[in-house]
């Protein structure tokens, strides 16, 4: 089994912390995706997100507005600077969606015990949007902002099994001819079950479950999973995972649509 990552407590997504990170630039790196990801936010926002004091948040916002990758509206809220838009994005859709699914990642954690997650699907890869960790030593940490190839993930996977031909065979078409073929199998297999499983497929050690989130409130492309450490997962524990996993879908589809 791998080893565990620097702070000796959580599994990274693909890519291991460095062992010599710099907090302010990993805190600076992940309020530029915020804003990119979610859009405008106060410097207090800043500050819970990224569970820093409202003068360092502050800090952070001026030089990344200095770097252009963020900007002071009129409201005196910052938005994404002119670096970060690169074209239109679903920035309350998402922001929305954060909201509606974390009081359902939160009960799906306790009742599972293990990491949960929400991401949306973005061309060929999942953008998680945010994590709730379980409170294990061991265990799988937060992806918020990360990004994963949608082929190879749980949720991902999940997604793209619903779906229709043409959306599909866009996310299809780079891959290798028998990946695809793989893939368009193990898509059947998902549409059947109604969840997807990802067993060290981004990461050895790690195991995940995933489930698409229903369409609702205008938003589809969205999918919860569950994530643990491969030494605590069982296919004894997939009927309550799965069962799980799908009722906090359908309870965060349902406040999308009631808005």
């Amino acid at each position: 089994m791998p080893a565990v990552p620097e702070a000796g407590i959580a599994f990274s997504a693909v890519k291991n912390r460095p062992a010599y990170a710099i907090a302010s630039v990993d805190s600076a790196l992940l309020l530029a995706t915020l804003l990119q990801q979610e859009g405008a936010m106060r410097v207090t926002d800043a500050a819970a997100r990224l569970e820093v004091s409202v003068s360092t948040a502050h800090r952070l916002l001026g030089m990344l507005v200095y770097r252009d990758f963020a900007e002071q509206l009129p409201d005196r809220r910052y938005g994404p600077g002119p670096v970060l838009r690169r074209g239109p994005v679903q920035q309350a859709s998402v922001a929305t969606l954060r909201d509606a699914a974390l009081p359902h990642l939160r009960e799906l954690v306790e009742a599972v015990g293990e990491t949960a997650n929400v991401m949306v699907l973005t061309g060929p890869d999942v953008r998680f949007v945010a994590t709730v960790e379980s409170a294990h030593v061991l265990r799988v940490g937060d992806r918020t902002g990360r990004t994963l190839p949608a082929h190879l993930s749980s949720g991902g996977k999940a997604v793209l099994a619903t779906l229709d031909a043409e959306r599909l065979g866009a996310v299809l078409a780079p891959l290798d001819g028998a990946v695809s073929a793989r893939l368009e199998r193990e898509l059947a297999r998902v549409r059947r079950r109604g969840f997807a499983v990802n067993d060290q497929g981004t990461e050895a050690g790690l195991t995940a479950v995933g489930v698409a989130v229903p369409p609702a409130g205008g938003f589809d492309g969205a999918a919860l999973s569950v994530a643990a450490p491969r030494v605590r997962y069982s296919t004894d524990r997939l009927p309550l995972w799965t069962a799980r996993l799908a009722e906090a879908a359908g309870a965060v589809a349902h406040d999308l649509s009631a808005g």
